[in-house]
C-alpha cells in the first residue's frame, strides 16, 4: 500500500515537474520579448507542493523573471495582491542564495513590496512553512 502512495505522489511530482518546465519556457520566452511583468506573473502562479524538486524547479523560472525586472514599482503596481505573499517567499529564497547579485535584487524588491504589502506580508511569508 506504501508503495502505491509513494509511486502516485512520484508520477504527481514528475508531472508537476513537466508542468514546471513548460512553464519556465515560456517565462524565458517573455522576457525576451521584454514582457517583465508578464513573466513575473507567469513564474508565481500556480505556487507549487511542498515537493523539494518541484520548489527548486520553479525556483528556476521565477529567479530568471525576478532577475529580469527594472521597474520593480510597475511590476507591483501592476501584480494582483494575492501574489505578494508567495513573491516574499521567493525574496526569502533568493536572498538565502548568497549570490550577490540575486541578494541586490531581491533586497530592492524585498524593500518596495514591504512598502506596498506591509509587515503581515513577511510574517505571512515565514509562518507559511
Amino acid at each position: 500500500m506504501a508503495e502505491v502512495k509513494k509511486s502516485v505522489e512520484s508520477d504527481n511530482a514528475e508531472d508537476i515537474l513537466t508542468k514546471i518546465e513548460n512553464k519556465s519556457l515560456k517565462i524565458e520566452s517573455l522576457i525576451k520579448q521584454y514582457k517583465f511583468i508578464e513573466a513575473i506573473k507567469t513564474a508565481l502562479e500556480g505556487y507549487p507542493p511542498q515537493d523539494e524538486r518541484c520548489k527548486s524547479a520553479n525556483w528556476i523560472g521565477v529567479h530568471k523573471a525576478l532577475m529580469a525586472i527594472k521597474d520593480v514599482e510597475g511590476m507591483l503596481r501592476s501584480l494582483d495582491p494575492q501574489y505578494y505573499d508567495i513573491l516574499m517567499k521567493y525574496i526569502y529564497r533568493g536572498l538565502s542564495t548568497g549570490n550577490r547579485t540575486t541578494c541586490d535584487q531581491c533586497l530592492k524588491i524585498h524593500e518596495k513590496l514591504t512598502e506596498k504589502a506591509g509587515f503581515g506580508c513577511i510574517l505571512r511569508s515565514l509562518a507559511d512553512t
